[in-house]
């Protein structure tokens, strides 16, 4: 029993001795390739490995890449940066899952001509390795075509004639012609590869780049007190377009329950008018797959969607799998819920908070499989009415399991579609939604407010490995969040956080009107809007003077025509010498573009100080001035920009967020401009 063991084991060793290569790292890859790597459209892979190999023998590394389930690799060489560190990179063609792989071997070849080199520049006699460079060249012959066969096996032959000229055969045997045709037809029998291929996930532009424009229809009808509908709600959309937002999302469109609908604010006990919470879904007029007829018909949404694609915009649907205890599937499939001894359904709990409007699944019946794909088919079936983005509620109390196959089924399908999750959980939890196939993700930039909260948690998003897989998506405020600092920071501490959220964010969000019409009043004792249009209809005055909509239309703006914006990770902080104020830089890679954003934390007051910039790693000479213009001028009326010289690394900024804005967002210009290139000098 003992000796067969042995053999079990040693068997492998045995037939895989021959393979000297060992592929010791690779990167991009996480958790072993166990979850894909995230990249988008038209953007370059880079990938990194280590490839290690006994003695001083030359290797050929190739990085092999396809898109999943094709039969075969495209392929390039990678190249030799210092210390067994080789680089390479590949450009899929289109969205969806990737695959990429890397082959390495020992190349006898190279490995030759490296010591024939040596030998002949230390004057020993070359006739033996010309003979051993022969049947190198020769072996080539019999993996290449007849052509090349030929070829090859004419050049093998005048290396092995020594009554020709020594010196044209070592030449021949060093030539580039040589080298270039040996190569196309390497010796592979001995190659290394990854244990696992790594998958990438190529995702569309819009991955990336986006801001989110989050409204109730049902408070926009023709008039007040009147629910509004998909119709009425579609005379939002051009001026949601013209704020410069790309994506409308919507709470959840589908009949309300009934039984044990909340009240305004929350109430236990619902007055006969009231409308109820869209998350409670499900009732006699149906679930999941229909629509709140008060909102309008199947028709009609698909007439909204169409009416935002008019307008640039594309729309978000919101699902969150829970029901009201009215939803059919309660009577359906009583499987897919938990029962309590009374008879009753279990219904949602985060002690001390009570949602008894509201019934989760429970992940662990019998029954999983046929929950699984019921799940999978909502998604389905709202992309077949045209919707390309969903907003998953709390997708953190179900399995995380359960995420990573529907997403991943549904994307093999439709790589276009979109998935933001709405996680305000534990770190590691969040991050692994992501891993398990989530687009982007809620953050807590909500609770970051200082500047050492802030700059440390965009680093942490920006440069560890999260970066790989996690999307950020900054809010200021959601129906369900009201942070302080907007309570108590008025019309200034608004715009502090849009500014930040959509500057150091590629993808931002918001929840409106209320945000642009700055309204704070929180519930008492809790961290949310009162008078909630989660509970309830409102009638809002879009045009309530000093509304924030043109200045939030002017960010966008600058967000579209500046290309550095239009990413998260290549953020650099700036040192300055005021805790209340924050200054970072955000460059494309050939620094062509490159925008400096400096806030004022300080909603109350005035503040002032130095700011200092790396310039040489933004190109930029120290000795000379160089233009900044500020695309967001306080004080320059209809003028869109103001422009300044500065000089040097330090420069001074002074912020007035009462009686001017808050914040600068320069754009950094590295070639010389003359006063007369722009209209207005500060």
């Amino acid at each position: 029993m003992a000796k067969n063991a042995a053999k079990l084991v040693l068997e492998p060793i045995r037939l895989s001795g021959r393979n000297r290569i060992v592929i010791d790292k690779t990167m991009p890859s996480i958790d072993g390739g166990l979850f894909a790597v995230k990249r988008i459209e038209s953007e370059s892979i880079p990938v990194e490995t280590w490839v290690l190999a006994d003695g001083h023998d030359q290797l050929a590394v190739r990085l092999q890449w396809r898109r999943r389930f094709e039969p075969t690799w495209k392929e390039s060489p990678m190249k030799l940066r210092w210390n067994d560190e080789w680089l390479g990179e590949f450009l899929p063609d289109g969205i969806g899952y990737w695959e990429y792989n890397v082959s390495a071997w020992v190349d006898g070849f190279l490995s030759w001509r490296y010591g024939f080199i040596r030998k002949l520049n230390d004057g020993q006699d070359p006739q033996l390795e010309l003979l051993i460079g022969a049947n190198l060249v020769e072996e080539a012959s019999t993996r290449a075509p007849v052509h090349d066969a030929a070829l090859l096996l004419d050049w093998a032959g005048v290396l092995r004639d020594a009554h020709r000229d020594t010196k044209l055969r070592a030449d021949l045997a060093l030539s580039e012609r040589v080298l270039e045709l040996v190569h196309r037809y390497p010796d592979r029998s001995l190659a290394t590869t990854l244990d696992q291929w790594v998958p990438v996930l190529v995702e569309r532009e819009r991955a990336i780049f986006g801001a989110w424009y989050e409204f109730f229809p049902r408070s926009w009808g023709a008039n007040p007190g009147e629910h509004g509908t998909f119709k009425t709600s579609q005379r939002l959309l051009p001026e949601i377009a013209r704020m410069g937002f790309s994506i409308v999302y919507l709470p959840p469109i589908h009949p309300i329950g009934v039984h044990f609908r909340k009240g305004k604010n929350n109430a236990l006990r619902a007055e006969p008018d009231d409308v109820g919470s869209p998350w409670a879904i499900g009732s006699h007029e149906g679930g999941h797959k229909d629509v709140n007829p008060r909102l309008g018909t199947h028709k009609d949404f698909q007439d909204f969607i169409w009416a935002a694609g008019e307008n640039n915009l594309e729309v978000a649907m919101d699902i969150a799998f829970q029901c009201a205890p009215d939803h059919p599937y309660v009577k359906q499939h009583p499987q897919w819920f938990k029962w309590r001894p009374d008879g009753t359904v279990q219904y949602a709990e985060n002690p001390p908070k009570k949602y008894q409007d509201i019934l989760p699944f429970n992940f662990e019946t019998e029954d999983w499989e046929a929950l699984w794909h019921e799940l999978r088919s909502v998604f389905l079936f709202w992309i077949q009415h045209g919707v390309k983005i969903f907003r998953v509620d709390n997708p953190h109390t179900k399995p995380v399991e359960f995420w990573r196959w529907c997403i991943t089924t549904i994307k093999e399908k439709h790589p276009e579609v979109l998935f933001l999750a709405e996680a305000f959980t534990r770190p590691k939890m969040k991050y692994r939604l992501a891993k398990s196939g989530f687009t982007q993700g809620y953050t807590y930039f909500t609770w970051r407010n200082s500047k050492e909260e802030l700059t440390s948690y965009v680093r942490e998003l920006t440069q560890s490995d999260v970066k790989e897989t996690f999307f950020p998506n900054f809010w200021p405020n959601t129906p369900d969040i009201l942070h302080d600092y907007l309570v108590h920071g008025g019309r200034a501490g608004h715009i502090i956080r849009v500014i930040l959220a959509a500057t150091l964010s590629s993808n931002w969000g918001m929840y409106g009107p209320v945000l642009e019409l700055f309204e704070r009043t929180p519930t008492p004792g809790k961290e949310e809007y009162y008078n909630n249009e989660k509970y309830q209809l409102r009638w809002w005055d879009w045009e309530t003077e000093g509304n924030l909509k043109n200045l939030i239309a002017r960010i966008n703006q600058i967000r579209k025509d500046n290309r550095a914006l239009q990413r998260t990770t290549n953020i650099t902080f700036c040192e300055t010498d005021n805790p209340f104020i924050i200054a970072y830089l955000k460059s494309t890679p050939d620094l062509s573009n490159q925008v400096l954003t400096v806030v004022n934390l300080d909603y109350a007051n005035v503040q002032q100080g130095m700011v200092t910039l790396p310039l040489d790693k933004m190109g930029l000479p120290s000795s000379e001035p160089y233009l900044v213009q500020d695309m967001l001028p306080p004080y320059v009326g209809t003028l869109p920009t103001a422009n300044y010289l500065w000089r040097g690394v330090r420069n001074f900024v002074k912020l007035d967020p009462v009686d001017g804005l808050p914040a600068h967002v320069f754009r950094v210009f590295r070639e010389h401009r003359r006063e007369a290139d722009f209209d207005y000098w500060a």
